[in-house]
């Protein structure tokens, strides 16, 4: 869950610079953005593009798509620490993230999260020391007749119990 401030200055992700981050897609991204009809509008997109890219969205990355689209990089941040979906910190290989809506919550997503801890030997918010896997909770997925569910890489595990975790991790080995 998003604590709503920015990462301290001491954070791994803060001490980077463009110079760090791959720039070929930096370049990438600004492609993305002067093929966009308008800038207007646009940002929540770009920011998805620019997370696709990066796989997280540090302060760099922020600062470049306020240059390029003409905005502050407050306004970047705004949106950057509103929206759950996007992190300012490096997700592993295969994020998970567990839907704990109130379907799920109800039908056991706790559970899940614990099995998760215990699977993993990391808590929320955390990646996996050979950075395969992080694990992250969602307020929820829209996925309310499937519940509880999980996403890993994107891909929704429905009616999952806590049994299933290590069958379900095990695909990602």
């Amino acid at each position: 869950m998003r604590s709503g401030t920015e990462p301290q200055s001491n954070c791994k992700c803060q001490s980077m610079d463009m110079e760090t981050l791959p720039a070929r897609l930096f370049g990438e991204l600004e492609d993305f953005i002067n093929r966009l009809p308008c800038k207007e509008g646009h940002l929540v997109t770009v920011l998805h593009k620019a997370q696709h890219l990066f796989g997280y969205l540090p302060r760099e990355v922020q600062q470049f798509v306020a240059d390029r689209m003409g905005v502050s990089l407050a306004k970047v941040y705004g949106v950057v620490s509103f929206y759950t979906f996007f992190t300012m910190v490096p997700k592993g290989k295969h994020p998970i993230s567990v839907c704990m809506g109130t379907a799920c919550f109800v039908k056991g997503a706790d559970k899940l999260v614990n099995a998760l801890k215990e699977c993993l030997a990391l808590e929320v918010g955390q990646v996996t020391t050979d950075g395969k896997f992080s694990l992250d909770v969602l307020r929820c997925i829209g996925a309310c007749a499937l519940a509880p569910v999980i996403m890993v890489n994107g891909k929704v595990y429905a009616n999952v119990t806590p049994d299933q975790i290590k069958t379900i991790l095990e695909e990602y080995q």
